[in-house]
Formats: C-alpha cells, structure tokens, sequence
C-alpha cells in the first residue's frame, strides 16, 4: 500500500508546490491528511509516528513483567491501568500514521523486521520494584517533555492524537515520582534499591532525546517542517534542569560527578550519555533487544487467528451488504 501510494519525485518536488506547503507551515496551519504533501514529508511523518506507536507498545513489556509482583493490591491496579493506556496510545499513533497510507500491518511488519525502530531505554531490564518508580519518574518524565510540544506539531491527526496521550503521560510520571519517594523514604534496602534504579536509568533516559543535535539527521528538516518544535539537546537540557531539583527532593544523587549550576546560562552542565552505546542499542545489542522482539514476534504470531477472524468477519459483513442492494 506504502509504495502504490508514492507519486512521482517530479511531482512531489515541483518548486511551486513545496514553496506554497512551506508557506503554510510557516504560517502555523494544520496540515491534514488528504492535502498535499511532499513525499518527504511523508516519510518523516511514517518513521516517527510509527517508532512513536511502536515505543508505546513495547514499552508494556518491562512493565507488564511487575503486574503480578507489585507490592499490594492497589499498586498492582495502577500498573495495569498504566500498561492498558499505554496500549491506547499505540493504537491512537498508528492509527494517525494510517491516515498517511501505511497500515498497521506493514508497520508491525517492519518492526519486526528491523526496519523501524523503538525507544532505546525499553532495551534495559527493569530488575527491582524501584525500577517501576524509576521508569514512571524517568522514562515518562523524558516522554513528556518529547511529546508536549507534539501537540502543535504541523501534522493535525499527530497533534490531535498528543493531546490525550500527554495528559495521561503526566499521570505515569507522578505514578513514578510517588513510588521513588516511598521507596527513597522507607528502609535502607529501598533507599538503596531507589538510588540504584535512579544510576541505571539516568543516562538511558538522556538517550531518550536522540544524540547530540551536531549528529542528529533527521532535526533540521523536521523543524523545518514543524515536524519537531525542538532541537534534541534543548528538550535534554530542559529535562535535566527540571529532574535534578527533584532527585534533591528524594534525598538521591544524580549519578554524575561533572553536574553543576551554571548560573550564565541558568541551567546544569551535565555529563553527555556514553552516544557509542547508544547507538549500539539502536543495533540491536542492548541488553533486551533479543527479548524485546522475541516477545512482539509471538504476539504477532499468536494474534494471527485473531486478525483473520476479524478479516472474515468483516469480509462477510460487506457481502450482506452487496447482496441487499
């Protein structure tokens, strides 16, 4: 479907076109799916729309691995009912890439593949109760300040489909936030669980931004096209000015000795991620790449009868219909 939907390079480059598409963009318009777009645009769209679902989706899995062995009964609720939106999310993001004229299928098919990719922090394994409060805190802390400015991105299905998912995102991060405080405030194990799950977490959740914007590709062009609102490193600067006071709230340090004020630019000067691991993960040799896709491969192959049925079902559904008129 991808490919029959391509136009022709000529078209979709004509210099009027892509002028008058720019102007709009400029001028704060919504773009929607039926007008015209350069194929470029397009495609830009697809791969961080797709890697967006396809985070949600995966994301589920370190979680839904602590369902049945959180502490008590009401923490063991509200993982499920963050696990389930997180589930909603995906299917609210491929549905809006849909609407670009790729299906589901074809996206699930290329993650499966390796063609598209997931957040790099759902490669490390989430070892301790702390982790749970560290991946709310952390992870979806940095998934916020990503997604927030998502909600005026110039695509209209993508921006529509933020504004739901950030307002629930913040809910996950004061899940997180409370879990690190009753731990950091309960015994000396779970102190010490607590700061250990903060020193694991807090460079993976630094390479949630993407890598340095002077070996970012993709930036400059989608803020051009107000893909992206903002440069990886200003979202990664505004998310370590935000999330150090809190770690000092917690009484837990931040696991990097070059972290300072710097009162000329009034933020932190921080330690840059460990970017050849990074990109190693991206490769697929994390500690739980291998896991990761073992798990999503069994769903798509256990769910295939599923598929199926609802493919005769509504096969069957259009025939009545055909034959009544």
């Amino acid at each position: 479907m991808y490919a029959q939907m391509v136009k022709s390079e000529a078209t979709q480059d004509d210099p009027a076109k892509l002028a008058a598409f720019q102007a709009r963009i400029d001028a704060g318009e919504k773009v929607e799916p039926k007008d015209w777009m350069p194929e470029g645009y397009r495609k830009t769209l697809i791969r961080q729309i797709g890697q967006h679902a396809h985070s949600e989706i995966v994301g589920q899995l370190p979680e839904g691995n602590w369902i049945t062995r959180a502490p008590t009964l009401e923490r063991k609720a509200i993982l499920l009912a963050k696990v389930q939106d997180e589930a909603g999310h995906g299917l609210y993001l491929y549905g809006a890439a849909e609407t670009l004229g790729v299906s589901r299928d074809e996206m699930t098919e290329m993650l499966l593949d390796g063609r598209m990719k997931y957040s790099s922090i759902f490669n490390y394994p989430t070892l301790t109760w702390a982790d749970m409060g560290a991946v709310g805190w952390l992870v979806d802390g940095a998934a916020i300040m990503n997604q927030v400015p998502l909600q005026r991105t110039s695509f209209g299905p993508y921006a529509r489909a933020m504004v739901r998912i950030c307002k629930e995102e913040s809910f996950h991060q004061r899940q997180g936030f409370d879990i690190m405080m009753k731990m950091a405030g309960g015994t000396p194990a779970q102190r010490r669980m607590a700061q250990n799950a903060l020193d694991r977490f807090w460079f993976p959740a630094l390479m949630m931004f993407g890598p340095s914007d002077k070996d970012s590709v993709h930036s400059a062009q989608s803020m051009a096209w107000k893909i992206k609102m903002n440069t990886n490193d200003e979202l990664r600067q505004k998310f370590v000015d935000q999330t150090v006071p809190q770690a000092e709230y917690l009484g837990l340090t931040v696991p990097d000795d070059t972290l300072a004020w710097n009162e000329a630019k009034g933020g932190y000067d921080f330690a840059e991620p460990d970017w050849a691991e990074f990109f190693d993960v991206l490769k697929g040799n994390g500690p739980c790449n291998v896991d990761r896709l073992e798990a999503r491969n069994k769903a798509w192959d256990d769910g295939a009868w599923v598929r199926d049925a609802l493919m005769a079902h509504a096969e069957k559904h259009a025939n009545r219909e055909v034959a009544a008129e």
